[in-house]
């Protein structure tokens, strides 16, 4: 079984989100056949890369929210993040563009590593002082510790157009799914669970989708095959 998650790296509710899946996941009895698979959805897709504000005067200015409101806000998800056992600030951080670390996240895929480098991603943004926007050389460094080679991650950072399609084709295919909002999590193509739910509600959703799976069909009869004890030799 499949699942995809759709997110981005500034979206707090997509870092709590992941935590609560996967928490899910480590119970759900079949946990070694599901394969995840982490898609790019950008929350502000046309910003220059070099806009970094902090993260409070942004959402003042873009959801209409007093600073207070925002503090608040920032303030309930540092309690929803340590719930999970996560790590958050809520003052000091910076918002910015992440198509960087979109494509070098599907880098990351082909090599293997792809969910290192994710959580390497988040807590950095939401649990470290520097910020990971408009600094390349950071984002060298996170992808190196997540275990990819430094001289084909600058290879990757230094043409902007290595990747960009990938990224670009995860968010058409997320504009056709209906996806408004992030995270958004597929379970092979047939189930769809929206936003930071809880693990409960994972639990869920895996268990419906992997009851719901169509059985497999066979074309053909039998024929010469090996199994555990061994393999049909023919008789002369």
């Amino acid at each position: 079984m499949r699942v995809e998650i759709w997110s981005d790296i500034a979206c707090p509710w997509c870092y709590v989100g992941k935590a609560r899946f996967e928490k899910a996941l480590a119970s759900f009895p079949h946990r070694e056949q599901v394969e995840v698979v982490h898609r790019s959805f950008e929350l502000d897709p046309g910003r220059a890369k070099d806009d970094v504000q902090p993260v409070i005067p942004m959402l003042v200015r873009k959801y209409g929210m007093s600073e207070a409101q925002a503090e608040a806000a920032q303030d309930n998800l540092s309690a929803q993040a340590a719930a999970e056992g996560l790590a958050f600030s809520a003052q000091g951080r910076d918002s910015g563009n992440t198509f960087d670390m979109h494509r070098l996240l599907h880098f990351a895929r082909e090599q293997g590593r792809q969910t290192e480098l994710l959580d390497l991603l988040y807590k950095a943004n939401f649990a470290e002082e520097r910020s990971v926007f408009n600094d390349d050389e950071r984002l060298v460094g996170l992808a190196v510790e997540a275990g990819l080679d430094t001289d084909a991650v600058r290879k990757v950072l230094a043409d902007p157009e290595a990747y960009a399609d990938e990224v670009r084709a995860d968010e058409r295919e997320a504009a056709q799914l209906g996806v408004r909002g992030v995270p958004f999590f597929v379970l092979d193509r047939t189930y769809g669970v929206s936003g930071a739910q809880p693990a409960e509600v994972f639990a869920q959703a895996l268990n419906q989708a992997w009851g719901d799976r169509p059985p497999l069909r066979m074309a053909g009869g039998d024929a010469e095959a090996c199994g555990p004890d061994g393999c049909a030799v023919p008789q002369e």
